[in-house]
């Protein structure tokens, strides 16, 4: 598959490595003589897995040209519900570049299942096809799992990961000159990150990913630029881009005298920063913003660039207005998309709003009634009423966050109902990001996985419960060395792969699960 994209390097990274360990491999690889670049988070700590299968928005590592985290993937091994240890990915794909797709279209996946559990040497580990009775699809499992969270589906334990090759990089930032802040960067300098968060700065940026053609940028320069927030940082450009250019253009534009050089061009090394000399992490990628805790009403909503391109910037800034903080919307955003909509190996489960997002913008309100009478209709197509449409990234997304209320689209839902008032009357968060027809496809691979629920957290992919009375009316029995090892495994499941021992796998998998938590970040 690798070879199939042109792109015959890639990398295995474990279930417990973070973007940390992950980014410094490669960058001691480029060392020894190597020339690779992968996509990734911004920050150190953040978990590959969790940050993949849910999607992946890569505003500073070169997503904008290469794709979202789910498309970088070419296989996938983990310890399944069922007990199996199993690797998988396409062994059939065909060419989709007439399409417009700039990959191979995934048409056939083959997964193995491992049939020594008790032998520790991975290289005398022993894969074979799995059992007639083995039941899952894995062409299912591949497009449930990228996009439909990783940790709700088993135990990750890797997987292998595109590398690209290596282009020079470089990050534009506005400058804090005193000749700047006095000609171009005007707005109030009291602003949180001024002049990064200035309004004609946060014009520019929106004006050059969404709508290039203003500026005279072709779509290939303008999707090697991404951002994952102007608020932090400015342009990140991977090979050819024309930022320099169209700032001039800009500046002409909004009729700006002088200012040519208020943007500050600096060469990046591919991956994000190290944190420096003599801090607690030295030499380790920094994390950036530091991890917290989400508030209730942080969503990030998909705005189509499509939309975009037909109202302009300034008309789509004027709608969404000004936040709280007094900056313009489009300042707390994500420009990380751009190729994701030629990327995609179409067999993921990653909404289309993502494929078809310009921009997703944080911190917006959506427990007003403004957004969801107002501007959510001018976006999305809400005239079918049994089929919500996706609207919401999962990257960040808040735990409290939900649609509207299910019975009035045009209203939100009511931040004084109580959670089960909320779970009861209001579109769900999980209907809001993958909308309704993807929710019931991954709800029924789910109920096929894992029917129990086995692997459960906040907001995850969940099999739909049918109460069957006669069968919660009968104990499960357990073989006497199931009760030792402390799993339920029911009496005929351990006879009927007798050749494929599972409850080793299981007991793994059920030791790793308790000492981790589901990768959903």
């Amino acid at each position: 598959l690798s070879v199939a994209k042109n792109n015959p390097a890639v990398i295995r990274v474990g279930g417990g490595e973070n973007w940390d360990k992950t980014y410094r491999a490669v960058k001691d690889a480029n060392e020894a003589g190597g020339l690779y670049h992968i996509v990734g988070g911004a920050s150190g700590s953040v978990s590959p897995m969790g940050w993949t299968f849910q999607g992946g928005l890569s505003g500073d590592t070169g997503g904008t040209r290469y794709g979202l985290g789910a498309d970088q993937v070419v296989q996938i091994e983990m310890v399944l519900p069922n007990g199996f240890h199993v690797k998988f990915g396409p062994t059939e794909w065909k060419d989709a570049s007439a399409e417009g797709f700039t990959v191979p279209r995934t048409i056939g996946v083959t997964g193995l299942c491992r049939t020594n559990p008790e032998e520790r040497d991975e290289e005398k580990w022993v894969w074979e096809d799995c059992p007639n009775d083995f039941g899952i699809d894995f062409m299912d499992l591949w497009y449930a799992i990228r996009g439909g969270g990783g940790g709700t589906w088993g135990v990750v334990l890797s997987m292998h990961l595109q590398l690209h090759d290596y282009v020079p990089s470089v990050e534009y930032r506005a400058s804090s000159s005193e000749e700047c802040l006095a000609t171009v960067f005007t707005a109030d300098s009291s602003l949180p990150f001024h002049p990064l968060s200035d309004p004609l700065n946060v014009e520019f940026m929106a004006t050059y990913v969404m709508t290039p053609s203003v500026l005279n940028v072709t779509v290939h320069q303008s999707r090697a630029c991404g951002s994952p927030g102007t608020g932090l940082n400015m342009p990140m450009c991977y090979g050819e881009e024309a930022i320099s250019q169209a700032w001039i253009t800009f500046l002409q534009m909004k009729n700006v005298t002088g200012g040519t050089e208020c943007l500050e061009r600096s060469e990046r090394g591919g991956i994000p920063s190290s944190s420096p000399s003599g801090s607690r992490f030295e030499g380790q990628i920094a994390d950036l913003p530091s991890p917290g805790i989400a508030a209730g009403a942080v969503n990030g909503v998909l705005v189509p660039k499509a939309w975009v391109e037909k109202v302009g910037v300034q008309s789509a800034n004027d709608l969404f207005g000004i936040s709280k903080f007094g900056l313009p919307y489009l300042w707390a955003n994500y420009y990380a998309f751009g190729s994701a909509a030629v990327t995609s190996d179409q067999a993921n489960s990653v909404s289309q709003a993502h494929r078809d997002a310009g921009i997703m913008i944080l911190l917006f309100d959506t427990e007003s009634e403004t957004f969801w009478r107002d501007i959510a209709p001018e976006m999305f197509d809400l005239k079918d009423k049994t089929k919500f449409p996706p609207i919401f990234g999962s990257n960040h997304a808040a735990i409290g966050m939900t649609g509207p209320r299910k019975d009035d689209w045009t209203k939100p839902c009511p931040g004084n109902w109580t959670f089960e008032e909320r779970l009861a009357g209001c579109v769900s968060f999980q209907e809001a990001i993958y909308g309704t027809e993807t929710l019931k496809r991954l709800e029924a691979i789910k109920k096929v996985v894992d029917p129990k629920n086995m692997f459960a957290c906040n907001n995850c992919i969940r099999a739909t419960e049918e109460k069957d009375e006669e069968a919660a009316d009968q104990e499960e029995v357990l073989t006497q060395e199931d009760k030792d090892d402390g799993v339920a495994v029911k009496e005929e499941d351990v006879g009927s792969t007798s050749s494929y021992p599972r409850k080793s796998f299981l007991a793994i998998a059920m030791m790793i699960g308790a000492a981790v938590n589901c990768f959903v970040y």
